[in-house]
């Protein structure tokens, strides 16, 4: 069945009609999304984030623009950070993790199957986040680690179940054949279930210098994000909309679901333990809401823009199966664009931390955004 849709607008978004960033929203009432031009200049150990217009002729007077423009998004001064060399070193920390709490034992086709995916390699994105958000409130890495790694076991698993015949039925992840092409269907079905199942009790088990309840808190919100009010509910949803018109808003109940809400547990779980208070955890969850649909749309344009070889993964996979994605419903340029606005909510969601402390996060938002480029 052909995909058909009206192109959106930004006004329709559900992430940002539910943001408290209020300037954002009220900007495209101002001047259209056409003749905005979003700037997010990244060095190696510094950033500067500028939100800017471009010199257009509009129905709405610029002047009054430019003053939207200025409250919505100050110009933010990031410190001097080496992020690349972060994530490498947290990245390390977090494998070596990993390796430990599910060594090799018998069964071996089990355990092997699960460490197959599960030490595959990868960015480590979540994990990180997790650790970032921690150490952000006052916690450390040792305090975070046990989450980070439940949160890696849990991504491991849906992608193993994602790549299953009756899913997306994929042949390559992460540059290597699929868990259920080395192990076979059955066990790869297994090694998820094992996955899910140990990382709830890794949290519980592991974690120390925590109080209970805190600790009860961060298995709930995980027990939340893969859920059938999160992570099952974005997939199932996204699988009944193959072929089908889907509106922006469908996209994103998708996507919010699919992709962010495990996202948005990392960056929750990690500033819970950490001993963060309510207020500040709300800060993190919007941080990380909108970084986690941040990451699905590049994600989407990605699928279109790079090959399998420079992916490590199928491309083209979601226009093969006629998925609704960003591209489609915006066009690629649309979507950048959309994807530069949600760097800047992210960031503003961060405004009111220790500047240094945030450093990780505000460059993460960044990192994210420019693997499009």
């Amino acid at each position: 069945m052909a995909f058909s849709a009206a192109i959106p607008t930004y006004e329709n978004s559900l992430l940002l009609k539910k943001s408290s960033f209020n300037g954002l929203r009220n900007l495209y009432k101002a001047i259209p999304c056409s003749h905005l031009k979003f700037l997010v200049l990244m060095k190696t150990k510094a950033a500067t984030l500028v939100v800017s217009a471009s010199s257009s002729s509009v129905a709405q007077p610029l002047e009054e623009a430019q003053e939207s423009i200025n409250d919505m998004s100050p110009k933010i001064h990031l410190p001097e950070f080496p992020f690349q060399e972060y994530m490498a070193t947290k990245a390390k920390h977090v494998n070596k993790a990993l390796d430990e709490a599910i060594p090799q034992q018998h069964p071996l086709k089990i355990h092997d199957a699960m460490r197959y995916s599960l030490l595959a390699g990868g960015k480590r994105v979540r994990p990180v986040l997790c650790i970032a958000a921690c150490e952000l409130v006052g916690g450390d890495e040792a305090t975070a680690m046990p989450a980070a790694c439940a949160m890696e076991m849990i991504h491991t698993m849906s992608l193993i179940h994602d790549d299953l015949p009756c899913m997306d039925n994929d042949d390559l992840r992460r540059g290597k054949p699929t868990n259920h092409k080395m192990f076979g269907e059955e066990t790869a079905i297994l090694a998820g279930d094992a996955l899910l199942s140990f990382s709830f009790e890794h949290v519980a088990r592991a974690t120390k210098n925590v109080s209970p309840d805190r600790v009860v808190r961060a298995i709930a919100e995980l027990g939340s994000a893969v859920g059938a009010a999160g992570l099952v509910a974005g997939q199932i949803v996204d699988i009944e909309s193959e072929g089908k018109q889907v509106s922006l808003k469908d996209l994103e109940y998708i996507h919010i679901n699919k992709t962010s809400k495990l996202l948005e547990a990392a960056v929750v779980c990690g500033a819970i333990l950490g001993g963060a208070d309510d207020e500040n955890i709300e800060r993190v969850r919007k941080y990380a809401r909108c970084i986690g649909l941040l990451f699905q749309v590049v994600d989407d344009i990605l699928d279109v823009t790079k090959s399998s070889e420079e992916l490590g993964k199928t491309a083209g996979k979601d226009l093969i199966s006629d998925k609704a994605t960003y591209p489609k419903l915006m066009g690629i340029d649309e979507a950048k664009k959309f994807a530069a606005k949600l760097v800047d909510q992210a960031n503003q969601e961060l405004a009111s931390f220790d500047a240094a402390k945030a450093a990780p996060l505000y460059h993460f938002a960044n990192y994210i955004a420019s693997r499009q480029n």
